[in-house]
């Protein structure tokens, strides 16, 4: 059975067994792609402590003949985002950019730009205290590079809003949090996308909210 290497970043963890975890990577090659890390669980496993969520690594694995669980062999950390695991919010924000990619994308497809844009969402989380924009410039972002992106001159929002979205869209996410959105600027452009989203996605993962930091 051939071993195929990859680059990708884990969405998801979840038991499989009690010695055996399932993950959920994100990758620019294969797209979204599952494998079973088997013995992860156990005390002397090689894949303890490198096996968490939105850790980056290079691993390998065996592709699966009859289904889309195939098993990991190898696995090198490039980067594991400790930033995240001390603020509550940035882990919050990057849960729902997870969950969104998980919802708006099929597995085993090709993926670079959107593994690309997600990286580069996780290095700003991780970098000085990021506003809840940042969660509009993604989903702005993400619609664009999945070929969904709003056509503006259709809409109804205010032209200001129009050329704010069309300015996170174009720049970085740091560039992006330079950005002064008006208070009516953030509303209208948070109550469109949610509407937006829903249109073509059926649904919005939970958490959307609480990375928006939005009072229920």
């Amino acid at each position: 059975m051939a071993i195929e290497p990859a680059i990708g970043i884990i969405l998801q963890t979840r038991p499989l067994t009690e010695t055996s975890l399932i993950i959920h990577w994100l990758t620019p090659d294969f797209g979204r792609i599952t494998t079973v890390a088997k013995g992860a669980r156990r005390p002397k496993s090689p894949f303890l402590g490198k096996l968490d969520l939105f850790y980056e690594a290079a691993f390998s694995f065996s592709r699966s003949r009859s289904g889309e669980l195939h098993i990991l062999r190898e696995i090198s950390l490039r980067a594991m985002h400790v930033e995240l695991r001390s603020d509550i919010l940035k882990l919050r924000r990057a849960a729902y950019a997870a969950a969104l990619i998980r919802q708006a994308t099929e597995t085993e497809t090709p993926l670079p730009a959107v593994f690309t844009l997600f990286r580069g969402f996780l290095k700003k989380l991780c970098g000085q205290k990021s506003s809840a924009q940042i969660i509009l410039s993604f989903e702005l972002k993400l619609l664009y590079e999945l070929g969904l992106q709003p056509n503006w001159s259709e809409t109804h929002l205010q032209a200001g809003t129009k050329k704010i979205a069309a300015l996170l869209l174009e720049k970085d996410f740091a560039a992006g949090e330079n950005l002064k959105l008006s208070e009516a600027q953030t509303v209208g452009l948070r109550r469109f996308l949610h509407g937006f989203l829903i249109f073509h996605l059926g649904r919005l993962p939970k958490g959307r909210a609480a990375a928006l930091e939005i009072a229920n």
